[in-house]
């Protein structure tokens, strides 16, 4: 039986339809739910010396967390959503679901680069015993810095075809012999 869902299968389906939007709700409910906001933004660059953090964070800070929260759930949803919604409603075509699913990815891949001014500051702002301790890091620091990078090279990946058939990118427009 072909796919439902040629547009993204294997890796790439279990990747973007599955793992992603999981990894980025999840820390929208660590900042929402528990262990908090407070203890999240603690998490985003590790401690210089090892000390306990405050509960308690500034109502500018706290905001800024919880933001950051809803951008989190934002792009989970869409890209669950979307793409779920691309296999439902568009299941016997592979070009529309190729179409729509490279839009998704490309507006994905440009917060991926927006974001890479991120991945650098969270990079320097580490302590200098941090930084190539890779081992060392949280899973906060691996997920802002190892994933995004890790996702972003997998959206280019599909976007050269890599492991995968083409449908639409990639592929040389049909000229309409009747002009």
């Amino acid at each position: 039986m072909a796919s439902t869902f040629p547009a993204l299968t294997g890796f790439y389906k279990l990747l973007f339809l599955y793992i992603e939007p999981v990894s980025t709700i999840s820390p929208a409910l660590l900042i929402w739910l528990w262990p908090g906001a407070s203890w999240f933004h603690h998490q985003l660059v590790p401690a210089f010396e090892p000390s306990p953090p405050s509960n308690h964070l500034d109502p500018r800070t706290a905001l800024a967390v919880w933001q950051l929260g809803n951008c989190y759930m934002l792009l989970g949803l869409l890209s669950s959503l979307v793409f779920r919604a691309i296999r439902d409603a568009l299941g016997g075509n592979p070009v529309a679901q190729e179409r729509i699913v490279g839009s998704t990815l490309t507006a994905l891949a440009i917060a991926d680069v927006g974001s890479s001014s991120f991945v650098l500051a969270t990079f320097i702002g580490l302590p200098s015993h941090l930084r190539f301790e890779i081992a060392s890091w949280n899973g906060t620091t691996h997920g802002n810095i190892t994933f995004t990078l890790f996702l972003f090279s997998t959206r280019i990946a599909w976007f050269l075809g890599i492991g995968r058939q083409r449908y639409y990118y990639g592929q040389l427009p049909k000229l309409d012999k009747t002009q």
